[in-house]
C-alpha cells in the first residue's frame, strides 16, 4: 500500500486523519457467552474474555448474531452516510467488546509480532513522505491550549505499549481498548484467531442492537433521561473535555450500557476498523481487499463531540489510512460459520 500524501498533509495542518466535522443488567437479542442478559465490565475486567458459557472455542468472548436485512446508513447526517439503503448479512460471530491490550499482548506473545507504527515505513515504498514520518511512531491526539495549536502530532515512539508516546505504558490500562494499531494489525491479529475484520454491513447491523432506523444504538436520544451512553467528548473541542461521561481519553471496555445483542462501545471510545475499502457513499464496497490504502472506520471514539463530530452513530462512517495508527482507532474481529448450538 502507498499512501497517498494524506499524512504530509496532516504534519503540515495539524489536522486528524479521522475527524469530519457498578453492575447493570440489559436485555440481550443476539447469544452471547453469559446468556440473557450481559453484565458490564468496566473497572473490574481483565481484558481477557472468559472460556465460559455459550461461546466457548473459537468464539470465546464473542456474540453470535442471527443477521438479516436491515436499512443501511442515513438520509438524515453527514453525506457520506447516504444514500441509505437495504442490506442482506448472514449470521457471524462477533467481539462482545473492542480488542483489549491484554488480548493484543497475548497475540503479540504467542507471534513475535511488531506493528507498522513500531517497524516504521520505508522510503522505498513511500517516496512522497518525509523523513520525519518514516521513523516508526505514530499520530497522538493533545487537546489545545492555544488558538492555532495542532490537535495531531506524529510522535516518534508511540505505538500500542506506548499509547502517548516514550514514557508511557499501558500499566493500569489492560481492560483498555489496544490503539495506535494499522490495519494490517488488525488483519493480522484476526487472522491469527482464525478470524476476520467485519464488513461495514455486519458491524452496522451489529452496532444498530435490532433497533432498525434509529439515530443510536440505544435510541434517539443521545443522552437519555441525562445518562451518557458511551464515552465520548463533553465540552469546547478540542480545547477542553470535561469528562461528564466519566473518562478522558479511551475507558476501559464495557463502562457502559450493552446495546440490544449484548455488545459493548459500538458507539464511542475508539473508532474500529472494517474490512471494506472506504468509497464516499454508501455503495456497497469490496470487501477483504489488503491493497485498498483507505478503510471504513465505524462508531466513533472518545474524541467526538457534539459541536464537532458526532459520528457516535450506527450509520457514521470516516475514512482512514490503512497504514497509519492514531490513539483513537481499533478494533474487533468477527468469526462466520456456525451458529450457537442448543442444548
Amino acid at each position: 500500500m502507498r499512501r497517498a500524501g494524506l499524512l504530509l498533509l496532516l504534519l503540515a495542518a495539524g489536522l486528524a486523519p479521522a475527524f469530519a466535522p457498578a453492575l447493570a443488567k440489559a436485555p440481550v437479542k443476539g447469544s452471547g457467552e453469559a446468556g440473557g442478559a450481559v453484565a458490564r465490565l468496566c473497572d473490574g475486567y481483565s481484558g481477557l474474555p472468559a472460556a465460559a458459557g455459550a461461546a466457548t472455542g473459537p468464539a470465546a468472548g464473542m456474540v453470535w448474531i442471527e443477521g438479516g436485512g436491515f436499512r443501511m446508513g442515513s438520509d438524515r447526517h453527514f453525506p457520506e452516510e447516504g444514500p441509505s439503503r437495504r442490506a442482506e448479512v448472514g449470521g457471524f460471530w462477533i467481539d462482545r467488546h473492542e480488542v483489549t491490550n491484554a488480548q493484543f499482548a497475548r497475540f503479540v506473545a504467542a507471534t513475535g509480532y511488531r506493528t507498522v507504527a513500531e517497524l516504521g515505513l520505508s522510503a522505498e515504498d513511500y517516496p512522497d513522505l518525509p523523513p520525519e514520518a518514516l521513523v516508526p511512531g505514530s499520530m497522538v491526539f493533545y487537546p489545545v491550549t492555544a488558538p492555532g495549536q495542532p490537535w495531531w502530532d506524529y510522535v516518534p515512539g508511540a505505538d500500542w505499549r506506548h499509547p502517548e508516546g516514550p514514557g508511557s505504558s499501558l500499566a493500569g490500562r489492560e481492560n483498555h481498548p489496544v490503539v495506535h494499531v494499522a490495519y494490517l494489525d488488525a488483519l493480522a491479529y484476526a487472522d491469527w484467531l482464525g478470524r476476520a475484520l467485519p464488513s461495514e454491513a455486519e458491524w452496522e447491523f451489529a452496532a444498530r442492537g435490532g433497533l432498525e432506523g434509529r439515530d443510536y444504538s440505544w435510541g434517539d436520544e443521545p443522552t437519555p433521561e441525562g445518562r451518557w451512553m458511551a464515552n465520548s467528548w463533553q465540552g469546547f473541542f478540542p480545547y477542553e473535555d470535561e469528562a461528564a461521561d466519566g473518562h478522558h481519553g479511551t475507558a476501559p471496555v464495557g463502562c457502559y450500557p450493552p446495546n440490544g445483542y449484548g455488545l459493548f462501545d459500538m458507539a464511542g471510545n475508539v473508532w474500529e476498523w472494517a474490512a471494506d475499502g472506504y468509497r464516499p457513499d454508501h455503495r456497497a464496497a469490496a470487501a477483504g481487499d489488503r491493497e485498498t490504502a483507505v478503510r471504513v472506520i465505524k462508531g466513533g471514539s472518545w474524541l467526538c463531540a457534539p459541536d464537532f463530530c458526532m459520528r457516535f452513530r450506527p450509520a457514521a462512517r470516516q475514512p482512514q489510512e490503512a497504514d497509519l495508527g492514531t490513539s483513537h482507532v481499533g478494533f474487533r474481529t468477527v468469526l462466520r460459520g456456525a451458529p450457537p448450538t442448543r442444548d
